[in-house]
């Protein structure tokens, strides 16, 4: 079992490997299928310093992070109401926010696109915060909704008489038994958020440039710059990565028991 896990690990990151590989290669040497080559930070050097990819990256962090933090605000009292309170229609309130995350893409960005020009939402970090809550608020809300469907009302019911306002009871007692949950989501709708193309290309155009969509520069009508395009990718891909391994311990916990109560 352990050698068909390790086949299976080198299978799934050797693209991942391979573009590694290539961000250090010539132009020369692209298309060689050797593991051996005379590595070059060129590539680096052109991408990091020579153009504007900091910013793309500095855009995509605030864009994400912003729907992030938007969906945490609004995503975890939407999640308590949905998992304590009983009214007409729950179920199928449930259900149509997390239609939102089955949507495709193309499907309202037209429209999004006119309502964005009208409102002057166009191009600017609020309009692409706003639709990309679309994308992360659904997931999270979900999760969390699960998360707070397991902890016994009891214990709010003894919170309570023993006289602790409700804030405190909420964000001193639920908030921490929520938490494996609450980041495992954020981290998940951070990552879904990060990939989106379809709402940057339509959406925004010169002042907010997600990296998703600049990385498209690399790739030219007639050529392209497979050693820029592998810089831009390998970069841009550091902050899923790294989010993910300082989390790693709620990650794990987190989807086991999503994965769990779904």
């Amino acid at each position: 079992m352990n050698i068909l896990l390790i086949i299976y690990a080198i299978f799934a990151l050797f693209p991942l490997l391979w573009m590694v590989m290539i961000s250090f290669k010539a132009d020369t040497e692209v298309f060689t299928t050797t593991f051996i080559f005379n590595p070059t930070l060129s590539n680096y050097k052109e991408v990091l310093l020579r153009s504007d990819y900091v910013r793309y990256i500095t855009d995509s962090l605030i864009v994400s992070g912003g729907a992030v933090l938007v969906s945490v605000i609004v995503g975890v009292p939407a999640a308590y109401a949905l998992a304590r309170y009983n009214f007409p229609r729950k179920e199928e309130l449930a259900f149509q926010i997390l239609s939102f995350k089955f949507a495709p893409e193309i499907l309202v960005v037209l429209p999004l696109f006119m309502l964005y020009q009208k409102m002057g939402l166009y191009d600017s970090y609020i309009g692409l915060i706003w639709v990309y809550q679309l994308i992360s608020l659904p997931l999270l809300i979900w999760v969390v909704r699960g998360y707070f469907e397991d902890i016994s009302v009891e214990i709010e019911y003894a919170a309570q008489v023993d006289g602790y306002p409700w804030y405190q009871i909420f964000f001193k007692m639920l908030i921490p038994l929520i938490k494996p949950g609450l980041v495992s989501s954020a981290l998940l709708a951070f990552i879904f958020s990060w990939n989106s193309f379809t709402f940057p290309l339509i959406l925004a155009s010169s002042k907010v440039y997600p990296v998703t969509v600049a990385i498209t520069k690399y790739l030219g009508t007639d050529t392209a710059r497979y050693g820029n395009l592998a810089v831009a990718a390998t970069v841009s891909a550091l902050p899923a990565i790294v989010f993910a391994l300082f989390i790693q311990k709620h990650l794990v916990r987190g989807l086991s028991f999503g994965a769990v109560k779904g």
